[in-house]
């Protein structure tokens, strides 16, 4: 018996390891890299259309489920904003990446309110998300102030 636990611990460290050494694919989430979106189209099964405009890109991801997904990269490369509209909400650990723990903690932090509509809106010097869910009915956006491109308002952005 201990040889098999010594063995099994062996293949997890090995496998552990071999995770650490291999480099991580590239996820075009908030505040990535934008040249990775056709990873999130991959990961999220969608359809993918682009829009230039002269400061951003605007990727929008239609998802089996009718959900859609506007990621918008700026000049630079990055992601610097997301947003969601459909009657899912769709993949946010895909979309949030390194923010998804921030978001669930302010959504865990949110006062509930009665009825069958949901209201999240969290402000940080860094990082915001707004979003709501009602039955059938999800939207949501969330951007990094610090990477929005001069001239551009989130507020416009869909």
């Amino acid at each position: 018996m201990q040889t098999t636990r010594g063995a099994v611990f062996a293949c997890c460290l090995a496998g552990a390891w071999t995770a650490l050494c291999l480099p991580a694919p590239a996820i075009a989430y908030l505040g990535g890299d934008a040249d990775s979106v056709s990873t999130d189209r991959a990961a999220l099964n969608g359809q993918l259309s682009t829009t230039s405009t002269p400061q951003y890109d605007q990727h929008d991801l239609t998802l089996p489920s009718g959900t859609v997904v506007h990621e918008y990269a700026s000049r630079a490369g990055q992601i610097f904003a997301i947003s969601w509209q459909g009657p899912q909400p769709p993949d946010l650990s895909q979309l949030l990446g390194s923010y998804l723990l921030r978001f669930t903690n302010a959504a865990n932090t949110a006062q509930a309110q009665p009825g069958l509509q949901r209201q999240l809106n969290s402000v940080q010097p860094d990082f915001v998300v707004q979003s709501t869910a009602h039955l059938r009915s999800f939207r949501g956006k969330a951007f990094l102030p610090g990477l929005v491109p001069e001239g551009v308002s989130v507020e416009r952005l869909p």
